[in-house]
């Protein structure tokens, strides 16, 4: 985990801008009633962005509830989707999360090693690029690239930090950081695919590349994808 500074001007700023990107991409019908765990730091200085990410996938449709990062896998294994925020410390977490068989979308590039989702090399196989606003969409036709078309796509109002991993060959993925076809933002490992270390994914699994306190700075673009990768991950009949 990347330790968080506490919450700068312009996210607080971003906050307070951000209610109206968040209508702009329509929740599936598929949304309503179905549920989404959580797990964050809750004492984290960067709280208020994980809170930020609950109220929008609510005002979406999603029945979302936090748990603070050392809750066991087994807690939150009947909802339809779980959701590792990067404020969560690897070492904090308990045993058991590379097995669940619930799908599962993290933005902590320090945890996606021990989800068996890359290597375990750090700035090898994942890692952390300090100033970036683009990624370069690969895999247009795949759902959780919300429909968007193929090439560059602004995902960040600012330059900021985003994360990146090389996934395993059995994962699609979805775009890569703008410049660097080697290091995926957005990847997927559908139910029964071969991750790293010749693990077989559990139920659908998905790396989006927020950092701690981007969230308000996703562009109308970037927020559409953080919804495709969820609603995907979240999808009926999919666990």
């Amino acid at each position: 985990m990347h330790e968080s500074p506490k919450t700068s001007r312009w996210v607080r700023t971003a906050l307070a801008a951000f209610g109206t990107a968040c209508a702009l991409w329509a929740a599936p019908a598929s949304a309503a009633d179905r549920t989404i765990a959580l797990v964050t730091q809750v004492s984290s200085p960067s709280a208020a962005t994980d809170r930020m990410v609950k109220t929008h996938l609510e005002s979406r449709g999603y029945r979302v509830t936090i748990h603070d990062q050392g809750v066991a896998p087994d807690v939150v294994a009947n909802a339809d989707c779980v959701i590792l925020s990067s404020t969560v410390s690897a070492k904090s977490m308990q045993a058991g999360w590379r097995q669940l068989r619930t799908p599962l979308v993290t933005w902590e590039n320090d945890y996606v090693d021990d989800l068996a989702m890359t290597g375990k090399r750090h700035d090898t196989d994942f890692g952390e690029a300090p100033r970036e606003r683009y990624v370069w969409l690969v895999n247009a036709p795949h759902p959780a690239a919300a429909g968007l078309p193929a090439g560059v796509v602004n995902v960040y109002r600012k330059q900021a930090p985003m994360s990146w991993g090389k996934p395993g060959l059995g994962a699609s993925t979805i775009a890569t950081l703008y410049g660097q076809p080697d290091k995926a933002a957005v990847f997927t490992y559908e139910k029964g695919a071969t991750m790293d270390y010749e693990a077989i994914a559990p139920a659908r699994r998905a790396m989006f590349f927020l950092d701690n306190e981007t969230f308000p700075n996703l562009s109308a673009e970037g927020l559409r994808l953080f919804d495709a990768v969820v609603d995907w991950a979240a999808e009926p009949g999919r666990r």
